[in-house]
C-alpha cells in the first residue's frame, strides 16, 4: 500500500505522524519504505538515527525529488510491501506527484484558522488528481491539538470540513503530547517509546489501524 502523509501547511506533524506510522508497519514485520520528499529531511534524519542506535526492525528510508517521483514510487513499490510517503508542507512538485500514485492521503492539519484556509487549495489538488487517480482517499486529520479538554478548537475544525467534498475528516485526531518529540529525537515510534504514553500510544494505535485496515 502506498500512503501519503502531505499537506500545503507547515509544523503540523507529517513527519510526526509518517515516521509513526512506519516504526509500526515495521513492528509487524511487513517490508516497509519511507520516502522523504521534504528539503528539510526530517525523516530521513529519524531512520538515520534509527540507524546509528540500531533500533530493530529497521526502517528503511530514502530521498526523492521531482517529477519523476511518480515513475520511481511505482518502481519502489515492486521491492517493498508499504511505501509511506512525507511530504512536505507546500505545494510542490513531490506533493501533487505524489497523490497520482498514493492509495490513500492524509492530510494534518491543525485546529487553528491559518490552517483551515489551506484545505481549500488541497481539495482542489485531491480532485485534480483523482483524474489520474480516481480511487485516491483523502482524509483530514486534526494534529497537535490540545491535551486541555476545556479547548474545543476540533469541534470547529470538523464542521467546516464538510465544505471540502474531495476531503472527508479521519477518525483518530493526534494530540500534541511531549512523548511524540521524545520518541523522534532517539529514532523510535511512541509505541517503542520506554517508559510508554499510553495515551499517545492509543491514538496512534487507532490511526494505524485506521490507515491500514486489516492489510
Amino acid at each position: 500500500m502506498i500512503i501519503l502523509i502531505g499537506g500545503e501547511k507547515g509544523g503540523t506533524g507529517k513527519t510526526t505522524i509518517a515516521t509513526n506510522l512506519a516504526a509500526m508497519r515495521a513492528l509487524t514485520g511487513r517490508d516497509v519504505l519511507l520516502i522523504d520528499t521534504d528539503p528539510q529531511g526530517s525523516a530521513n534524519y529519524w531512520a538515520q538515527s534509527r540507524d546509528e542506535l540500531e533500533i530493530m526492525p529497521r526502517v528503511a528510508c530514502v530521498q526523492k525529488f521531482g517529477k519523476g517521483l511518480p515513475a520511481e514510487v511505482k518502481d519502489l513499490a515492486k521491492r517493498y510491501q508499504d511505501i509511506i510517503i512525507d511530504a512536505g508542507g507546500r505545494d510542490s512538485v513531490e506533493l501533487r506527484s505524489a497523490m497520482v500514485v498514493a492509495h490513500k492521503a492524509y492530510v494534518p492539519i491543525q485546529p487553528s484558522q491559518f490552517d483551515i484556509w489551506t484545505l481549500n487549495q488541497m481539495d482542489e489538488l485531491v480532485e485534480t488528481a483523482k483524474g489520474f487517480n480516481p480511487d485516491l482517499q483523502a482524509r483530514v486529520i486534526i494534529s497537535r491539538s490540545s491535551t486541555n479538554p476545556s479547548v474545543h478548537e476540533s469541534d470547529d475544525t470538523v464542521e467546516i470540513l464538510n465544505d471540502f467534498p474531495s476531503l472527508s475528516l479521519a477518525s483518530t485526531g493526534i494530540k500534541d503530547r511531549i512523548a511524540y518529540r521524545k520518541a523522534a529525537s532517539g529514532g523510535l515510534g511512541v509505541s517503542e517509546l520506554k517508559p510508554k504514553d499510553a495515551k499517545a500510544v492509543e491514538e496512534m494505535d487507532a490511526l494505524y489501524k485506521e490507515v491500514f485496515g486489516d492489510e
